[in-house]
């Protein structure tokens, strides 16, 4: 009962890491099945040796729905949640109650999408969801679990996203000024900034889509006066941030990890600073670049060609600040280091690839090729998921109280770091041979069948590597206990015990700096300066509306998806008919919403006697 209602955000930040580690594992699943699909060409009689071409394109469009929205995205918050109040120095986030209910309407839009695999519908029309094939002359109701699942776990990461940037300007520790906070706690402020304004976006072009599908709504429908390169607008407009929403925590983890093992302050702090703004200011600018095959026009191609290299300019900073910040250093290669150091020239090539789609022409002649497949997952899993490793790898002592097996940790990056550059390298070549990416089987001996065969073992291997991790994590609930600062760190997560008590500091310190828990150390002091005498510390109480709230969501999303369809049981005909269900779904909600609003919570303390106690 604890975890369900819990507002505790170190508790959530490992909810958030359970329910992405669970999708990503159901993700990876799909991505093998992928692979093996495509491992041999077809047969003599055309037949295919695997899977045939609609559970292909179901198999395809939830493996990218659930790596992005599901899996990675979820990680992120969950990283988010259990450093950045620890790295300002607050004891929470600015609203818990909202911080659960975030985490709940994701859980639960996740779950009512890959429903969708036990009633039959599994959405077949691709992550990005374009129209006509989103309509529904084209698809059935797979893609009302799309929409409807992907508005609701919307909700949770935008309140998320509201929650850090409140969180980040009001609750810093007293001396901590912008220019003193940890880089991770920059990009993740930033990454809010985008999350506010990108996912409105989506949230409107899901229920144009929605009204389309359910209420015989005009938005996308060609034949009715509808414009379907419409949503293609909307989608990238939040796309193509939600791209930064990912990649820039990641690289907010990666120069908090490089300078802890190379013993060195991260080099170039500032311009790192104004690069990641940069960066998240240019992510609104480039959208139609997913669109020069169109037709847009030679002038909007050129301006959204340009304007997308730019963003290679505060890029390149960020990876020579990195390079500066290892080089003559006393560099030590723990688990977490080799998934940094291996994360800067798997995301470079990511990125030379994608300033080479960002040339029109050359575009015309990869746009959906396996090129740029290959280019998408250098970037995703290059850049993404090898930060994600090394951010794990550093922050789950503080996390979970017990240290990682390092011998393992290191079996598990080879096995993954083969395996990624296995799958994903070669399918440059393929693409530029020719071959088209979404296809779900290929002619024999057209070159490919080697690269594919070959593509399909490194996926094996990158397997091999999760299940390493995963045993890694089993083994470490018997492992040694953690010490507060393993890593001799340098920010003001590792000033207080491994894992972290429940108020996080027992006095809020004082900030003196950049780094400001190495500065202390320096002084030759093993503790932070306290900003405050010891005093009762207050505290959110626990709630279970957020989770009510959001399976009234959850009841409301399934009454409307099936409010038109024939159920061979005349009552459940009425109920979703008549709009019982979804009304019901909703009622729950508000009534939730109602408690909140009347009844006021003061929380309660911890008092001074039983901080005491605790040491």
């Amino acid at each position: 009962m604890d975890w369900l209602t819990t507002v505790d955000h170190k508790k959530i930040g490992i909810l958030y890491f359970a329910a992405g580690g669970f999708f990503f594992i159901v993700g990876g699943i799909e991505a093998l099945l992928i692979r093996l699909q495509l491992m041999f060409p077809m047969g003599a009689n055309g037949e295919s040796w695997f899977l045939d071409g609609q559970t292909y394109n179901e198999i395809m469009t939830m493996h990218g729905t659930t790596m992005i929205f599901l899996a990675a995205m979820p990680l992120i918050f969950g990283l988010m949640n259990a450093v950045v109040p620890l790295q300002i120095g607050a004891r929470d986030v600015a609203f818990p109650f909202l911080n659960s209910l975030g985490f709940w309407t994701f859980f639960f839009g996740g779950v009512l999408l890959n429903i969708s695999w036990f009633t039959g519908t599994v959405p077949d029309i691709g992550w990005t969801a374009y129209a006509p094939l989103s309509g529904e002359e084209f698809s059935g109701t797979g893609s009302d679990y799309y929409a409807i699942g992907l508005q609701i776990a919307g909700i949770g990461t935008l309140v998320g996203g509201i929650n850090f940037l409140v969180t980040i300007i009001n609750m810093r520790a007293p001396g901590m000024t912008f220019m003193r906070m940890p880089l991770f706690t920059w990009t993740s402020f930033i990454t809010s900034g985008i999350i506010l304004f990108a996912f409105p976006a989506l949230a409107v072009g899901l229920i144009y889509i929605s009204f389309d599908r359910l209420f015989d709504a005009n938005f996308f429908v060609t034949a009715t006066g509808g414009n379907a390169v419409l949503w293609e607008h909307i989608f990238w407009i939040f796309g193509h941030p939600e791209v930064y929403i990912l990649i820039l925590p990641a690289f907010g983890a990666i120069s908090e990890v490089l300078p802890t093992f190379a013993r060195k302050r991260l080099f170039g702090y500032s311009s790192m600073v104004f690069a990641t703004a940069l960066i998240g200011f240019l992510s609104f600018m480039v959208w139609a670049h997913h669109m020069f095959t169109v037709g847009m026009g030679d002038i909007a191609n050129a301006l959204f060609g340009v304007a997308t290299m730019l963003i290679a300019i505060p890029t390149g900073i960020k990876v020579f600040n990195w390079l500066f910040t290892i080089w003559g250093g006393n560099i030590q290669f723990t688990t977490a280091m080799l998934y940094a150091t291996s994360f800067i020239p798997t995301f470079v090539m990511g990125g030379v690839t994608g300033v080479m789609l960002a040339i029109p022409p050359a575009d015309f002649q990869f746009h959906d090729s396996y090129f740029v497949v290959a280019h998408f997952h250098y970037v995703i899993v290059g850049g993404i998921v090898l930060s994600l490793l090394a951010a794990v790898y550093y922050w789950w002592p503080k996390m979970f109280g017990r240290m990682l097996n390092e011998t393992l940790g290191k079996w598990s990056f080879w096995l993954f770091f083969i395996g990624f550059h296995l799958t994903f390298f070669i399918q440059h070549f393929l693409g530029l041979w020719g071959m088209p990416r979404r296809v779900f089987t290929y002619l024999p001996n057209q070159g490919w069948d080697t690269a594919n065969f070959v593509s399909t073992i490194g996926a094996f291997f990158m397997a091999a590597g999760v299940i390493v991790i995963l045993i890694n994590v089993i083994i470490s609930i018997k492992g040694p206990k953690a010490p507060a600062d393993p890593w001799d760190g340098r920010t003001l997560e590792w000033s207080i015990p491994s894992p972290s008590p429940e108020y996080n500091f027992k006095q809020l310190p004082l900030v003196r700096g950049l780094d400001a828990f190495w500065l202390e150390k320096m002084d030759g002091k093993k503790e932070m300066t306290p900003a405050e005498p010891l005093g009762p510390i207050h505290m959110p109480s626990p709630s279970i509306l957020p989770f009510f709230m959001s399976l009234g969501l959850f009841i409301a999303g399934f009454g409307f998806m099936y409010r038109g369809y024939e159920f061979e049981s005349m009552f459940i005909n009425n109920l979703f008919g008549n709009n019982i269900i979804a009304i019901s779904g909703l009622a729950i909600t508000f009534v939730c919403m109602f408690l909140r609003s009347v009844y006021d919570d003061h929380g309660y303390h911890i008092e001074v006697e039983e901080l005491q106690k605790e040491g």
